[in-house]
Formats: structure tokens, sequence, C-alpha cells
């Protein structure tokens, strides 16, 4: 492959010498690409400020075989979802996506696959941009996001043997099968997660439910908790490793519902009273 042109979304940038920027781009395309944009620092004309994460672009790519890297010749700002930057929240959650799909996105993947990877980030910025994030929002981002991926764990069968779970109770979750197990297969396995059922079923909705209605799916707390234990466990396991962006973002989020839960307390109280 020599030239092409395509859509892209920033995942990162850093400099690179004096006057070079490395960036590291998620394509319909191909999926992830890092390219070197030689004279960005200098170069008005060619890149305009484009260049920065959360950024949606038209670029011009060159890669060629013996490069040790592809090139990035020129590239045309398409949307900045500014409003990722106007809340710590929106910001940390769009940095914690982009560092997922970073990790995990593959070089040179099927074009059909990729799109649909690119359509489920843009996507999923466009929904932070609309309303402030909270827990459930993080959750169910975080599934569609290992969904779009390739990584969606098994909620409604066990992952062993096929059996539909159910109808109700607690049921059992091994990270290294990449999903839920029934009685009968669970027996005599260390490790096992243990969620209701309904649980599973609240994060199965959460992937059917088109993301403009994600605000309509609610997670009793004890669900949510469970949800996030699970999602958590199972995006450790396929990443190795605890992203930078992770800790800040459950800071955020964690205090953000502490503020909000006295509020809500008082205002029962003072219906109460009323």
């Amino acid at each position: 492959m020599a030239s092409f042109v395509t859509e892209a979304l920033v995942l990162r940038v850093f400099d690179f010498g004096e006057s070079d920027v490395v960036v590291h781009l998620l394509t319909p395309e191909i999926g992830r690409l890092v390219a070197i944009a030689k004279g960005a620092k200098r170069s008005r004309k060619r890149f305009s400020g484009a260049l920065d994460f959360f950024n949606r672009l038209r670029v011009q790519v060159d890669q060629r075989p013996l490069r040790p890297m592809a090139r990035l010749e020129h590239a045309a700002l398409l949307h900045a979802f500014q409003e990722l930057r106007l809340s710590p929240s929106r910001f940390a959650l769009g940095c914690y996506l982009l560092e997922l799909l970073g990790r995990l996105a593959p070089e040179g993947g099927q074009r059909g696959d990729m799109q649909r990877l690119f359509a489920f980030a843009t996507g999923a910025l466009s929904t932070i941009a609309k309303r402030e994030p909270d827990l459930r929002l993080r959750a169910l981002l975080e599934l569609r996001a290992l969904d779009a991926l390739g990584f969606r764990p098994e909620l409604g069968h066990c992952v062993r043997c096929g059996k539909e779970l159910g109808p109700a109770g607690e049921v059992a979750f091994h990270v290294a099968d990449g999903g839920a197990l029934c009685g009968a297969c669970a027996l005599r396995i260390e490790g096992l997660l243990r969620v209701h059922l309904g649980t599973l079923r609240a994060l199965e909705q959460g992937l059917r439910l088109p993301a403009e209605r994600l605000d309509r799916l609610t997670f009793p707390d004890g669900a949510l908790r469970e949800a996030r234990r699970l999602l958590a466990r199972f995006t450790r396991f396929h990443l190795g490793i605890e992203l930078r962006s992770e800790r800040v973002l459950e800071e955020i989020l964690s205090a953000a519902e502490s503020r909000a839960r006295p509020m809500d307390s008082g205002a029962l109280q003072e219906g109460a009273r009323t």
C-alpha cells in the first residue's frame, strides 16, 4: 500500500525530535496506524492544528514496506469533539476509551471489522459529548468497546456447554473462559466471579440498545457494582496492565457519584416534609 486517504480518529500524539510529531490513529480502513508527521510543528498548511487527541480527521497517509513508520502527509479537521474538554468526567472517560482502543485495536484488521470499530469509537465520543458521564455510562461504554474490539463476553449462555442460563438467581463468570458458566460446568473451577443473572441480563440489554437510548437503562446499585467488578476483571485480563487513565477516571466518577447521593437523599427528605 502506498499513498491513501481515509478518515481517522486521533488516539495519541507525542513530539518526536525538534519538528516532527508521531500520531496514533484509528482508521476505518486498516484499524490502528502509527504515523510520523514530518515538520508538523512548523507546517500550518499541511496540518493546521488538527493533530490533537479526540479529533476526527481526513488524512493522507503514505505507507511503504521499507519504511519503519507510515508518513502522515496531510490532515484536515472534520470534528473536534470539543465538548469532551468542558468537564473533568467527560475528558477522563474520553481519554480512557482512547487508551483502551490504542492498546487493543489491531493493526491491519479486516475492513468490515475496522469500520464497525471506527463507528463505535466516534459514536461513543458523541455519546459522552451529549451527557455528563456517570459510573453506569462508563460500564456500558466499556462493554460496548470490548464488543467492538472482538472481546465480547458471553452473557446469556454457558461458555463451555452452550446451555442457556436462567431463569434467575446467582451464576458464575469465568474471566479466562470469556463468559458465564452454568452450575454443572462451574463445579470444581477456581477463580470464579459470582454474579446475579439480572446483572448479566442488564449488560446484554446494554449491548442491544442504540447508543442514544442508553440513558433509559437503569442498574440497581448492587447490579452496577457487580457489572463494574466483572468488567474490570475482564478488561484487565485482555489488557494485561492497568491503563494510566483508569485510576483518574475512577476517582472522578466516584467523587461525582458521592456528591450526588447526599443531594438526592436531601431532596427525598424535603419532599417527605412537604
